[in-house]
């Protein structure tokens, strides 16, 4: 029942998630972050279920930081973690699957707009793209991004598709996602844009 949307822009990349951690017809709380930082200018949004949402997103958080650490500080590209996620997630498939998809982000200075955006689910698909979505959201986003997504587009008109996308959502999707978390990466780093409830409330 996760939402997770994620668009391009010249620049960088907006990624939002919603905020709920529920399983079944219980819902455990309504300010989760389902966004990981993975280093200092890109990030990733994950659905799935919580025990492997938090135990995917820490261990790719964590082997990035551990590479960095061994190499002398040297970072991969976004190309090259969206790589490293996807051969994680499909090493994983014949062992014990995550049951996690992934919108990975960043931005890299020697990519020509900035940003770049990449979509995987939990059979070890990797997609780069402009902007997509994953669970339940893409039967009603997808359309939109489609209609209102353009080449030189600029932060406040991404963060603006993805603002309408999550109204679109809270007015036609059975199950109520109240909070929703938006991120912005760019070429200052990652950063927390807006959200419904405090993710450090506990």
């Amino acid at each position: 029942m996760d939402t997770v949307f994620g668009v391009s822009y010249d620049g960088g990349v907006v990624i939002a998630t919603d905020q709920v951690n529920a399983r079944s017809i219980l819902m455990y709380q309504q300010n989760l972050d389902k966004i990981a930082e993975l280093s200092s200018h890109s990030a990733m949004g994950v659905s799935g279920p919580n025990c492997d949402l938090v135990r995917f997103s820490e261990y790719i958080s964590k082997n990035i930081s551990l590479y960095e650490l061994s190499n002398d500080g040297m970072k991969l590209s976004t190309h090259a973690q969206a790589n490293f996620c996807r051969g994680e997630l499909a090493k994983a498939l014949r062992k014990g699957p995550f049951q996690v998809n992934v919108i990975l982000g960043g931005y890299d200075e020697k990519t020509p707009t900035g940003g770049s955006l990449y979509l995987m689910d939990y059979m070890g698909s990797c997609l780069k793209a402009k902007y997509g979505a994953q669970g339940y959201a893409s039967n009603f986003c997808l359309s939109i991004m489609d209609r209102d997504w353009s080449e030189g587009m600029n932060e406040g008109q991404a963060v603006d598709l993805v603002e309408k996308s999550i109204r679109e959502l809270k007015m036609r999707f059975l199950i109520n996602q109240e909070n929703f978390i938006i991120k912005v990466i760019d070429k200052e780093g990652v950063r927390t844009l807006k959200y419904g409830a405090d993710p450090t409330d506990n």
